[in-house]
Protein backbone atom coordinates (compact mmCIF):
# COMPACT_ATOMS: atom_id res chain seq x y z
CA UNK A 1 0.00 0.00 0.00
CA UNK A 2 2.39 2.36 0.92
CA UNK A 3 5.05 1.81 -2.35
CA UNK A 4 1.56 2.13 -4.47
CA UNK A 5 1.16 5.65 -3.13
CA UNK A 6 4.68 6.67 -3.20
CA UNK A 7 4.12 5.71 -6.96
CA UNK A 8 1.40 7.87 -7.79
CA UNK A 9 2.82 10.69 -5.98
CA UNK A 10 5.63 10.36 -8.01
CA UNK A 11 4.07 10.97 -11.25
CA UNK A 12 4.32 13.94 -13.54
CA UNK A 13 1.78 16.26 -14.32
CA UNK A 14 1.79 15.09 -17.63
CA UNK A 15 1.67 11.47 -16.90
CA UNK A 16 -1.70 12.65 -15.04
CA UNK A 17 -2.92 14.73 -17.92
CA UNK A 18 -2.39 11.61 -20.26
CA UNK A 19 -4.46 9.09 -17.86
CA UNK A 20 -7.23 11.79 -17.61
CA UNK A 21 -7.18 11.83 -21.34
CA UNK A 22 -7.10 8.30 -21.43
CA UNK A 23 -9.75 7.48 -19.16
CA UNK A 24 -12.42 10.33 -20.53
CA UNK A 25 -12.09 8.77 -23.57
CA UNK A 26 -12.72 5.53 -22.23
CA UNK A 27 -15.92 6.90 -20.38
CA UNK A 28 -17.35 8.81 -23.12
CA UNK A 29 -17.01 5.25 -25.25
CA UNK A 30 -19.50 3.38 -22.38
CA UNK A 31 -22.81 3.03 -23.77
CA UNK A 32 -25.28 5.30 -21.35
CA UNK A 33 -28.92 4.34 -20.23
CA UNK A 34 -30.29 7.15 -22.41
CA UNK A 35 -28.66 6.13 -25.15
CA UNK A 36 -29.30 2.52 -25.71
CA UNK A 37 -32.88 4.08 -25.02
CA UNK A 38 -32.80 5.91 -28.01
CA UNK A 39 -30.93 3.89 -30.37
CA UNK A 40 -33.97 0.74 -29.42
CA UNK A 41 -37.08 3.89 -29.80
CA UNK A 42 -38.62 3.45 -26.10
CA UNK A 43 -38.14 5.33 -23.05
CA UNK A 44 -35.10 5.44 -20.43
CA UNK A 45 -37.80 4.26 -18.00
CA UNK A 46 -38.76 1.13 -19.99
CA UNK A 47 -35.20 0.12 -19.83
CA UNK A 48 -34.67 0.43 -16.57
CA UNK A 49 -37.58 -1.42 -15.54
CA UNK A 50 -36.70 -4.20 -17.70
CA UNK A 51 -32.88 -4.61 -16.91
CA UNK A 52 -34.13 -4.42 -13.11
CA UNK A 53 -36.03 -7.32 -13.69
CA UNK A 54 -39.49 -5.65 -13.70
CA UNK A 55 -40.91 -5.69 -16.94
CA UNK A 56 -43.93 -7.97 -16.27
CA UNK A 57 -44.86 -5.89 -13.11
CA UNK A 58 -45.14 -2.73 -15.13
CA UNK A 59 -46.67 -4.77 -18.23
CA UNK A 60 -44.34 -4.12 -20.56
CA UNK A 61 -44.49 -6.33 -23.82
CA UNK A 62 -42.08 -9.60 -24.19
CA UNK A 63 -41.37 -8.73 -27.38
CA UNK A 64 -40.11 -5.17 -25.88
CA UNK A 65 -38.23 -6.81 -23.25
CA UNK A 66 -36.54 -8.70 -25.31
CA UNK A 67 -35.25 -6.18 -27.56
CA UNK A 68 -33.82 -4.25 -24.68
CA UNK A 69 -31.93 -7.26 -23.63
CA UNK A 70 -30.84 -8.09 -27.08
CA UNK A 71 -29.52 -4.60 -27.38
CA UNK A 72 -28.04 -4.36 -23.84
CA UNK A 73 -26.28 -7.72 -24.43
CA UNK A 74 -24.85 -6.23 -27.55
CA UNK A 75 -23.66 -3.28 -26.94
CA UNK A 76 -22.32 -4.93 -23.48
CA UNK A 77 -24.34 -2.20 -21.18
CA UNK A 78 -23.51 -2.06 -17.48
CA UNK A 79 -25.67 0.25 -15.41
CA UNK A 80 -23.21 3.03 -13.39
CA UNK A 81 -23.57 1.27 -9.57
CA UNK A 82 -22.12 4.28 -8.07
CA UNK A 83 -24.69 6.82 -9.59
CA UNK A 84 -27.25 4.66 -9.25
CA UNK A 85 -26.75 4.58 -5.11
CA UNK A 86 -26.20 7.93 -5.10
CA UNK A 87 -29.69 8.94 -6.71
CA UNK A 88 -31.16 6.43 -4.52
CA UNK A 89 -29.53 7.25 -1.78
CA UNK A 90 -28.71 3.20 -1.33
CA UNK A 91 -26.25 0.74 -1.96
CA UNK A 92 -27.63 -2.59 -2.19
CA UNK A 93 -24.85 -3.85 0.54
CA UNK A 94 -25.33 -4.96 4.58
CA UNK A 95 -22.92 -5.28 6.73
CA UNK A 96 -22.11 -8.27 8.57
CA UNK A 97 -20.14 -8.41 11.84
CA UNK A 98 -18.90 -11.95 13.19
CA UNK A 99 -16.48 -12.72 16.30
CA UNK A 100 -14.66 -15.79 14.04
CA UNK A 101 -15.31 -16.41 10.97
CA UNK A 102 -13.13 -20.01 11.68
CA UNK A 103 -15.86 -21.38 14.28
CA UNK A 104 -18.10 -23.42 12.45
CA UNK A 105 -21.19 -21.73 13.79
CA UNK A 106 -20.56 -18.48 12.56
CA UNK A 107 -19.22 -19.95 9.30
CA UNK A 108 -22.64 -21.43 8.66
CA UNK A 109 -24.37 -18.25 9.99
CA UNK A 110 -22.26 -16.07 7.39
CA UNK A 111 -23.67 -18.25 4.43
CA UNK A 112 -27.38 -18.32 5.47
CA UNK A 113 -27.15 -14.67 5.66
CA UNK A 114 -25.58 -14.09 2.48
CA UNK A 115 -27.78 -16.52 0.63
CA UNK A 116 -31.26 -14.69 2.11
CA UNK A 117 -29.94 -11.55 1.85
CA UNK A 118 -29.26 -12.62 -1.91
CA UNK A 119 -33.36 -13.31 -2.07
CA UNK A 120 -33.94 -9.39 -1.84
CA UNK A 121 -30.69 -8.10 -4.41
CA UNK A 122 -28.22 -7.68 -1.58
CA UNK A 123 -24.39 -8.37 -1.27
CA UNK A 124 -22.73 -8.96 2.10
CA UNK A 125 -19.31 -7.29 3.31
CA UNK A 126 -17.83 -9.69 6.15
CA UNK A 127 -15.58 -8.56 8.93
CA UNK A 128 -14.44 -10.88 11.34
CA UNK A 129 -13.41 -8.63 14.51
CA UNK A 130 -11.41 -11.95 16.13
CA UNK A 131 -13.76 -11.74 19.25
CA UNK A 132 -12.36 -8.08 20.29
CA UNK A 133 -13.97 -5.02 20.73
CA UNK A 134 -11.85 -2.53 19.66
CA UNK A 135 -11.78 -4.38 16.23
CA UNK A 136 -15.46 -4.89 16.37
CA UNK A 137 -15.48 -1.05 16.43
CA UNK A 138 -12.93 -0.62 13.93
CA UNK A 139 -15.40 -2.74 11.42
CA UNK A 140 -18.20 -0.97 12.18
CA UNK A 141 -16.53 2.31 11.04
CA UNK A 142 -15.63 0.81 8.04
CA UNK A 143 -18.83 -0.46 7.05
CA UNK A 144 -20.42 3.24 7.98
CA UNK A 145 -17.17 4.59 5.38
CA UNK A 146 -18.47 1.92 3.20
CA UNK A 147 -22.33 3.50 3.57
CA UNK A 148 -23.96 -0.20 3.44
CA UNK A 149 -27.56 0.12 4.42
CA UNK A 150 -28.01 -1.67 7.51
CA UNK A 151 -25.57 -4.05 9.60
CA UNK A 152 -25.83 -7.19 11.27
CA UNK A 153 -23.70 -8.08 13.71
CA UNK A 154 -23.06 -11.40 16.33
CA UNK A 155 -21.20 -9.14 18.54
CA UNK A 156 -18.28 -10.11 20.93
CA UNK A 157 -20.70 -9.62 23.95
CA UNK A 158 -18.85 -7.15 26.17
CA UNK A 159 -19.65 -3.56 25.60
CA UNK A 160 -22.84 -2.58 22.88
CA UNK A 161 -22.31 1.20 23.35
CA UNK A 162 -21.39 1.71 20.08
CA UNK A 163 -23.96 -0.24 18.44
CA UNK A 164 -26.91 1.23 20.45
CA UNK A 165 -25.44 4.90 19.35
CA UNK A 166 -25.66 3.89 15.97
CA UNK A 167 -29.27 2.54 16.52
CA UNK A 168 -30.41 5.45 17.85
CA UNK A 169 -29.18 7.42 14.94
CA UNK A 170 -31.37 5.26 12.54
CA UNK A 171 -28.89 3.19 11.28
CA UNK A 172 -30.58 -0.03 10.67
CA UNK A 173 -28.96 -2.97 12.97
CA UNK A 174 -29.87 -6.09 14.21
CA UNK A 175 -27.77 -8.70 16.39
CA UNK A 176 -28.09 -12.11 16.09
CA UNK A 177 -26.88 -14.99 18.19
CA UNK A 178 -25.59 -12.85 20.71
CA UNK A 179 -27.41 -9.29 22.71
CA UNK A 180 -27.21 -6.98 25.04
CA UNK A 181 -29.36 -7.06 27.87
CA UNK A 182 -31.50 -3.44 28.89
CA UNK A 183 -30.58 -2.07 25.46
CA UNK A 184 -33.29 -1.87 22.28
CA UNK A 185 -31.00 -3.18 19.70
CA UNK A 186 -33.47 -5.97 17.78
CA UNK A 187 -31.98 -9.06 18.03
CA UNK A 188 -32.28 -12.70 17.07
CA UNK A 189 -30.47 -15.36 19.27
CA UNK A 190 -31.61 -18.91 20.72
CA UNK A 191 -33.30 -19.32 23.56
CA UNK A 192 -29.97 -20.81 25.61
CA UNK A 193 -31.05 -20.63 29.18
CA UNK A 194 -34.35 -23.03 28.36
CA UNK A 195 -31.65 -25.29 25.92
CA UNK A 196 -28.73 -25.37 28.65
CA UNK A 197 -31.27 -26.08 31.60
CA UNK A 198 -32.66 -29.27 29.65
CA UNK A 199 -29.36 -30.43 28.62
CA UNK A 200 -28.01 -30.83 31.89
CA UNK A 201 -31.40 -32.33 33.13
CA UNK A 202 -30.50 -35.14 30.63
CA UNK A 203 -27.63 -35.64 32.00
CA UNK A 204 -29.07 -35.93 35.58
CA UNK A 205 -31.64 -37.99 34.25
CA UNK A 206 -29.35 -40.27 33.53
CA UNK A 207 -27.74 -40.53 36.74
CA UNK A 208 -24.76 -37.99 36.90
CA UNK A 209 -24.61 -35.58 39.58
CA UNK A 210 -20.76 -33.94 39.38
CA UNK A 211 -21.27 -32.26 35.80
CA UNK A 212 -18.54 -29.86 34.84
CA UNK A 213 -19.46 -27.07 32.65
CA UNK A 214 -16.97 -25.61 30.31
CA UNK A 215 -18.18 -22.20 29.31
CA UNK A 216 -17.23 -19.12 26.87
CA UNK A 217 -16.24 -15.26 27.51
CA UNK A 218 -17.56 -15.18 30.79
CA UNK A 219 -18.44 -11.24 30.55
CA UNK A 220 -21.40 -12.37 27.33
CA UNK A 221 -25.20 -12.93 28.05
CA UNK A 222 -25.06 -15.35 25.61
CA UNK A 223 -22.75 -17.34 27.54
CA UNK A 224 -24.63 -16.60 31.24
CA UNK A 225 -27.78 -17.27 29.83
CA UNK A 226 -26.48 -20.79 28.63
CA UNK A 227 -24.00 -21.00 32.44
CA UNK A 228 -27.08 -20.22 34.56
CA UNK A 229 -29.40 -22.85 32.93
CA UNK A 230 -26.59 -25.09 34.08
CA UNK A 231 -26.30 -23.94 37.71
CA UNK A 232 -30.12 -23.45 37.85
CA UNK A 233 -30.55 -27.61 36.90
CA UNK A 234 -28.02 -28.53 39.63
CA UNK A 235 -30.07 -26.52 42.10
CA UNK A 236 -33.28 -27.41 41.06
CA UNK A 237 -31.97 -30.90 41.49
CA UNK A 238 -30.25 -30.07 44.82
CA UNK A 239 -26.72 -30.82 43.34
CA UNK A 240 -25.80 -27.07 43.71
CA UNK A 241 -22.52 -27.87 45.81
CA UNK A 242 -21.38 -29.80 42.93
CA UNK A 243 -21.43 -26.79 40.56
CA UNK A 244 -17.96 -26.72 38.49
CA UNK A 245 -17.94 -24.10 35.73
CA UNK A 246 -14.06 -23.38 34.05
CA UNK A 247 -12.92 -21.54 30.92
CA UNK A 248 -13.19 -18.25 29.27
CA UNK A 249 -13.65 -18.62 25.67
CA UNK A 250 -15.45 -20.39 22.99
CA UNK A 251 -12.33 -21.81 21.15
CA UNK A 252 -11.04 -25.49 20.66
CA UNK A 253 -7.74 -24.73 23.42
CA UNK A 254 -9.91 -23.48 25.76
CA UNK A 255 -12.32 -26.76 25.63
CA UNK A 256 -8.97 -29.07 25.66
CA UNK A 257 -6.62 -26.79 28.07
CA UNK A 258 -9.97 -27.61 30.69
CA UNK A 259 -10.47 -31.02 29.90
CA UNK A 260 -6.96 -31.36 31.09
CA UNK A 261 -7.26 -29.99 33.72
CA UNK A 262 -10.88 -31.61 34.59
CA UNK A 263 -9.49 -35.03 34.04
CA UNK A 264 -6.21 -34.58 36.34
CA UNK A 265 -8.37 -32.87 39.54
CA UNK A 266 -9.45 -35.43 42.72
CA UNK A 267 -12.54 -34.81 41.83
CA UNK A 268 -12.77 -35.97 37.84
CA UNK A 269 -16.32 -35.29 36.64
CA UNK A 270 -18.48 -38.04 35.29
CA UNK A 271 -20.06 -35.58 32.50
CA UNK A 272 -18.96 -31.97 30.69
CA UNK A 273 -21.01 -30.08 29.07
CA UNK A 274 -19.20 -27.98 26.68
CA UNK A 275 -20.95 -24.17 26.29
CA UNK A 276 -20.03 -23.81 22.62
CA UNK A 277 -19.12 -26.64 19.51
CA UNK A 278 -15.52 -25.58 19.27
CA UNK A 279 -15.00 -26.14 22.85
CA UNK A 280 -16.36 -29.13 22.85
CA UNK A 281 -14.42 -30.29 20.15
CA UNK A 282 -11.59 -29.68 22.00
CA UNK A 283 -12.74 -31.46 24.85
CA UNK A 284 -13.43 -34.74 22.96
CA UNK A 285 -10.19 -33.94 21.63
CA UNK A 286 -8.24 -34.28 25.08
CA UNK A 287 -10.36 -36.87 26.54
CA UNK A 288 -9.12 -39.01 23.31
CA UNK A 289 -5.51 -38.17 24.15
CA UNK A 290 -5.42 -39.01 27.60
CA UNK A 291 -6.78 -42.65 26.15
CA UNK A 292 -10.11 -42.56 27.89
CA UNK A 293 -13.54 -43.72 26.41
CA UNK A 294 -16.64 -41.53 26.00
CA UNK A 295 -19.08 -42.30 27.54
CA UNK A 296 -18.05 -45.06 28.95
CA UNK A 297 -14.70 -43.12 31.20
CA UNK A 298 -16.61 -39.62 30.55
CA UNK A 299 -19.71 -38.72 28.96
CA UNK A 300 -20.15 -35.11 26.75
CA UNK A 301 -22.40 -32.78 25.81
CA UNK A 302 -22.29 -29.86 23.27
CA UNK A 303 -24.19 -26.67 23.00
CA UNK A 304 -24.47 -25.86 19.07
CA UNK A 305 -24.70 -28.64 16.86
CA UNK A 306 -22.24 -29.78 13.45
CA UNK A 307 -22.38 -32.02 10.60
CA UNK A 308 -19.94 -33.65 11.85
CA UNK A 309 -21.54 -34.96 15.07
CA UNK A 310 -23.35 -37.61 14.12
CA UNK A 311 -19.86 -39.10 12.41
CA UNK A 312 -17.29 -38.93 15.44
CA UNK A 313 -15.98 -42.53 16.60
CA UNK A 314 -18.59 -41.57 19.28
CA UNK A 315 -21.66 -39.61 17.76
CA UNK A 316 -21.97 -36.24 20.24
CA UNK A 317 -24.83 -35.08 21.82
CA UNK A 318 -25.72 -31.49 21.26
CA UNK A 319 -28.05 -28.67 21.74
CA UNK A 320 -29.17 -27.67 17.99
CA UNK A 321 -29.69 -24.52 17.30
CA UNK A 322 -32.32 -23.14 14.14
CA UNK A 323 -29.08 -21.46 12.02
CA UNK A 324 -30.70 -21.17 9.13
CA UNK A 325 -33.96 -19.62 10.51
CA UNK A 326 -31.59 -17.54 13.26
CA UNK A 327 -30.26 -16.12 9.53
CA UNK A 328 -33.10 -15.62 7.87
CA UNK A 329 -34.71 -13.36 10.73
CA UNK A 330 -31.96 -11.30 11.11
CA UNK A 331 -32.43 -10.45 7.26
CA UNK A 332 -35.67 -9.87 7.36
CA UNK A 333 -35.18 -7.86 10.42
CA UNK A 334 -32.79 -5.39 9.03
CA UNK A 335 -34.82 -5.01 5.43
CA UNK A 336 -37.88 -4.08 7.80
CA UNK A 337 -35.67 -1.54 9.16
CA UNK A 338 -34.21 -0.37 5.67
CA UNK A 339 -37.66 -0.07 3.75
CA UNK A 340 -39.06 1.34 7.27
CA UNK A 341 -37.16 4.20 7.48
CA UNK A 342 -38.19 6.10 10.44
CA UNK A 343 -41.32 4.23 11.40
CA UNK A 344 -39.63 1.05 12.77
CA UNK A 345 -39.43 -0.56 16.67
CA UNK A 346 -36.89 -2.69 18.35
CA UNK A 347 -37.85 -6.34 18.92
CA UNK A 348 -36.12 -9.62 19.90
CA UNK A 349 -36.72 -13.20 18.93
CA UNK A 350 -35.79 -16.00 20.72
CA UNK A 351 -35.52 -19.55 18.74
CA UNK A 352 -36.47 -22.90 20.22
CA UNK A 353 -33.58 -25.06 20.59
CA UNK A 354 -33.48 -29.05 20.31
CA UNK A 355 -31.33 -32.00 21.99
CA UNK A 356 -30.02 -34.41 19.50
CA UNK A 357 -29.83 -37.49 21.85
CA UNK A 358 -26.66 -39.22 20.42
CA UNK A 359 -24.07 -42.02 21.92
CA UNK A 360 -21.91 -39.53 24.15
CA UNK A 361 -23.99 -39.98 27.35
CA UNK A 362 -23.54 -42.97 29.64
CA UNK A 363 -26.85 -44.14 31.89
CA UNK A 364 -25.14 -44.68 35.12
Amino acid sequence: MILLELTIVQMSINDCAKNNRYIMTEISKQKTLKSLAHSIGVSATTVSRVLSGQARKYRISKQTEEVVLAEAARVDYAPNQVAKSLRLQKTNTLGLIVPDIANPFFGTLARHIESEAKKTDYSIILCDSNSSTIEEIEALRLLESRNVDGIIVSPVGQVGSHFEELYNKRKPIVVVDRYFEGMKLPYVTSDNYKASYEAVEYLIDNGHTNIACIQGLSDCLLNSDRANGYRDALKDHGLSINEVVVGNSFTHRNGYIETKLLLKSLNRPTAIYALGSSISFGAYSAIDEEGLSIPNDISLISFDEQPYFPFLATPLTAVAQQNEAMGELAVKMIMNQIESKNDYESQGVKLATRLNIRKSVRKI
